[in-house]
């Protein structure tokens, strides 16, 4: 459940010699080693704001491996541990440390803070959740869209797989897709396929494959990243575009989105003025400004699929 045991028997003694060292409570819906470009940048930022894990840090590290269901047991424990502050990634998990507390200070990703409550606006969040929101992402859909064509140009019917998210912003996503596929006349049509948990997944993709799909689009929420590798195995060659590149690293042929690396690089500053003294409540949620497209070329040879030299030059980063 949580890692950097080492770190924390030093804490004692580091605590003595210095005073009492930062603690952060690190919260992830997934499990450990799924987190790689989520939990390398915010260690990443870290380190370039001085901070040395062992030495002026402790971090312990939360993980309810895919199953929601723990994630209130956890939040509790972290709670219990009395942190300096929170990071969290996505709604859910925020929501599950929100409700124990309204003083520790909890720096969140997710999709849309205002209308998930936990920020009054972005611009002046109040209370004690600030960090960055990616509902920006709705944006994305045009160029969802616009790759599926290049890739699949034959492509008609398009399957949605979202879970783990608020209803209202999974709908709100295909919505996006089916004006921007109206938008730019490309005759697609959407279904949406949700799941609360892994263990819908094999009847989910039995249902879908049964409707023939050409494609499939894999919201980037933290319970789908958390079991990216048994959605592809479950894929049965089915071509799919993701928001995040961990997803196109787990099997997918290729991801469009927010750099989740950079977006928990500036987290790291959000922990870093909490700790300094600033109030969460006055550090207004940033969007992300920086976007990847990750190609998955052993993903795209084992569908028999040639990925356009144009489409190959415009990649941020090509799995081979």
């Amino acid at each position: 459940m949580v890692a950097f045991a080492g770190a924390l028997a030093c804490a004692p003694r580091l605590a003595a010699a210095q005073g009492r060292v930062p603690h952060i409570a690190y919260f992830w819906l997934g499990s450990a080693g799924s987190d790689g470009e989520i939990l390398g940048g915010l260690r990443s930022g870290l380190r370039d704001l001085g901070y040395q894990e062992g030495r002026n840090l402790v971090i312990d590290r939360y993980y309810a491996d895919g199953d929601p269901a723990r994630l209130a047991a956890l939040a509790a424990a972290a709670v219990a541990g009395h942190p300096d502050v929170f990071v969290t990634e996505g709604g859910i998990a925020t929501a599950s440390v929100a409700k124990l507390t309204k003083t520790i200070p909890i720096v969140s990703v997710n999709g849309d803070p205002v209308g998930l409550g936990f920020a009054a606006s972005l611009a002046h969040p109040g209370g004690n959740i600030t960090g960055l929101s990616v509902q920006v992402s709705y944006g994305l859909a045009g160029k969802w869209i616009e790759l599926i064509r290049e890739m699949i140009p034959n492509a008609r019917h398009v399957a949605v797989l979202a879970g783990g998210a608020p209803r209202s912003y999974a709908i709100g996503e295909i919505t996006e897709m089916r004006a921007a596929a109206q938008h730019r006349g490309a005759g697609i049509t959407f279904e949406q396929y949700s799941i609360r948990d892994a263990a819908d997944l094999p009847s989910t993709f039995a249902s879908m494959l049964r409707a023939k799909p050409d494609a499939l689009v894999v919201d980037d929420t933290p319970l789908l990243y958390s079991i990216a590798p048994r959605i592809f195995a479950l894929a049965d060659g089915l071509p799919t575009i993701c928001g995040g590149p961990e997803f196109a690293e787990a099997g997918g042929l290729m991801s469009y989105g927010a750099s989740i690396f950079d977006i928990h690089v500036r987290a790291a500053s959000y922990v870093d003025r909490i700790l300094k003294g600033a109030k969460p409540g006055d550090l207004p949620i940033e969007l992300p400004d920086k976007f990847e497209l990750v190609l998955n070329l052993k993903t795209a040879k084992a569908l028999g699929l040639t990925v356009p030299p144009l489409l190959l030059a415009q990649a941020d980063k090509v799995i081979e």
